[in-house]
């Protein structure tokens, strides 16, 4: 796969900002979206994080999923704003990377390790993260809380790659992208 089939929109250029702000928006609405599942709710900004990842270049991936996420809980929920920088971004980026740079022929393969790698960094960066946010004076009832969340962290990763991976294969939203971006070609 060609460099320009990965990277087709030169970083800083007024597209890469344009899409790189267009997601970040995304993924601060969606960071305030919370989807009740018993004692716990997701939310479904991983799907645009992981979209984004794979999309657009590891800077512009930071930009969203890092940043983005920051701005959607310094909004609504500040408490782990910091975590959900460290954590996103670094998701962002290490999706990013694995997808131009591991199987990268092999597109939905690519895509999945990438995503799978990502979902791992987000379930421990929020488990550690929930443990530091909250664990003031009494670490072990911050450490319990956190292993109850355990599994919501996994159910919303999962949730945010599979959907993720379905919009831009099977719906076709990562070679529409850039079919558009190449003016019809690809």
């Amino acid at each position: 796969m060609t460099k320009a089939t990965h990277d087709p929109i030169r970083r800083g250029s007024p597209l890469w900002i344009t899409l790189t702000a267009l997601l970040m928006g995304m993924n601060v609405i969606l960071s305030s979206i919370r989807i009740d599942i018993g004692i716990a709710g997701i939310y479904l900004n991983n799907v645009v994080i992981n979209i984004a990842a794979i999309l657009l270049d590891p800077l512009a991936a930071f930009f969203v999923g890092g940043v983005g996420s920051f701005l959607g809980d310094f909004f609504f929920y500040p408490l782990p704003m910091f975590v959900s920088l460290v954590t996103h971004g670094f998701q962002a980026v290490v999706v990013s990377l694995i997808y131009r740079h591991v199987l990268s022929e092999r597109k939905l393969l690519s895509a999945s390790l990438g995503m799978t790698v990502g979902s791992i960094i987000t379930v421990i960066g929020y488990t550690i993260g929930r443990i530091y946010v909250y664990g003031g004076a009494d670490h072990s009832a911050a450490v319990e809380t956190a292993f109850t969340k355990l599994l919501f962290e996994v159910i919303q990763s999962g949730v945010g790659a599979v959907l993720a991976i379905l919009l831009l294969f099977p719906a076709g939203l990562e070679k529409s992208f850039h079919r558009v971006l190449h003016g019809g070609k690809g």
